[in-house]
């Protein structure tokens, strides 16, 4: 496993930077497949930041957490992922059981999926707009987030708000 560790407003000190490969390192024994872990540390004001992001086989594991304590805060984002990844294995296992079922009783499944599921399916129409004007219609629908056809580049882009009050875009990459 790879460990990329960064800082943002704090030197990263070396004895920093084995605390965080050492406590990143124990969430390879949980997942395999893990590759390179990006760990950003942030400090603003008196708040330690600690972002973690994972990318494992197509799906990226993102944990975030600050306190006045930049250990403290990478213990608590450890605890956080460790949590994710026990939820992201519990779904792949009941998959993988309900698939095993359906395929013993004749393709009809008598096991019930636990957790969230799919609810409603809303369609509609997509027409080019640039991205400020995206921002606009999102805050006007009063969402967190807004689906569009970027006039600019034609593509399908997500705009979203950002628990820091700006703005991000997803853009696809091909």
């Amino acid at each position: 496993m790879n460990v990329l560790v960064r800082g943002r407003n704090v030197d990263v000190t070396n004895a920093l930077k084995e605390y965080v490969v050492k406590r990143v390192g124990k969430l390879d024994k949980f997942l395999d497949g893990i590759a390179d872990v990006t760990v950003v540390l942030v400090v603003e004001g008196d708040s330690h930041k600690v972002e973690v992001t994972i990318p494992v086989n197509g799906m990226i594991l993102r944990g975030e957490e600050a306190t006045g304590d930049m250990y403290a805060s990478i213990d608590l984002v450890v605890e956080k992922l460790e949590k994710q990844i026990e939820k992201y294995k519990g779904k792949l296992a009941r998959r993988r059981a309900a698939a095993d079922t359906k395929t013993a009783f004749g393709g009809q499944a008598y096991m019930e999926e636990e957790g969230p599921r799919l609810v409603k399916t809303k369609r509609f129409a997509i027409k080019p707009m640039p991205v400020e004007e995206a921002v606009l219609q999102m805050n006007l629908l009063g969402h967190s987030f807004f689906v569009f056809s970027n006039a600019e580049t034609e593509q399908v882009n997500v705009v979203y708000k950002r628990k820091d009050g700006n703005y991000g875009l997803i853009e696809p990459e091909f």
